[in-house]
């Protein structure tokens, strides 16, 4: 497998704050890789860096082979990086068919195919097309956050937890979805629960203070209870 994407000694500051201080990640094309680490440890700002809402002040970010440092929020967007927030970026009076048409990049038949694709994934879309986004669930919000970055041609998509907030039957179809996703678009995901990261997760890093301090295959970190425990606080 090559890279898709590429991290190399990544630093960032959030105003006078050093909140990234060498964080090193690769993602490996038709894979799913989970970023862990404690609250605080910068799993959210390593994402948000990927996509130019905070330019990395050190480092390296190459995209497909592609320095995209230097780059805009929305060029690296059409470069083929789709990003699914942690506050899934609703907006509330817009209806699920309005979300999608403001997503789409282009109105071809591939995408047209991947809009009848996402909508036999998530059936609930399809029944409340026309419902504004302040009527849906929880977990309605976070498929429609995750369809929208997906509808358009992205090779990587930046999920930040996901699961946060939703019942367990909520977080079951949505990591059932993720799975069936990463058929076609790998992605590099921040969670918190284990228990899903580690079901659905191919390869992890680990964060703590800023940094990358372990990586690995995901079946490694399930055998590794002082591992987890040391960084994560879980047995």
């Amino acid at each position: 497998m090559s890279s898709l994407l590429s991290l190399q000694n990544v630093e960032t500051y959030i105003g006078q704050y050093h909140i990234l201080q060498g964080v090193d990640l690769q993602v490996e094309k038709g894979s799913i890789t989970v970023l862990l680490g404690r609250n605080g440890a910068g799993k959210t700002t390593t994402l948000r860096t990927i996509m130019g809402f905070y330019p990395p002040s050190k480092g390296e970010i190459l995209f497909e082979g592609k320095r995209i440092n230097d780059q805009k929020t929305y060029q690296i967007a059409k470069n083929g990086i789709g990003f699914v927030p942690e506050d899934q970026g609703i907006f509330q009076h817009l209806t699920v068919e309005e979300h999608m048409k403001v997503a789409i990049q282009k109105n071809d038949d591939q995408t047209k195919e991947r809009m009848e694709w996402i909508l036999e994934l998530f059936p609930d879309l399809k029944k409340f097309w026309k419902k504004e986004g302040g009527y849906l669930s929880g977990g309605q919000k976070q498929m429609l956050a995750i369809s929208r970055a997906f509808v358009n041609d992205n090779r990587l998509l930046l999920v930040d937890e996901p699961s946060k907030g939703l019942a367990p039957i909520v977080i079951e179809k949505v990591m059932g979805a993720l799975i069936q996703i990463k058929e076609k678009t790998s992605i590099l995901l921040v969670e918190q629960n284990f228990i899903m990261a580690s079901q659905i997760g191919d390869y992890f890093y680990i964060m703590d203070d800023g940094q990358t301090v372990h990586s690995g295959e995901m079946q490694q970190l399930k055998k590794d209870d002082e591992l987890r425990k040391k960084y994560l606080g879980i047995a």
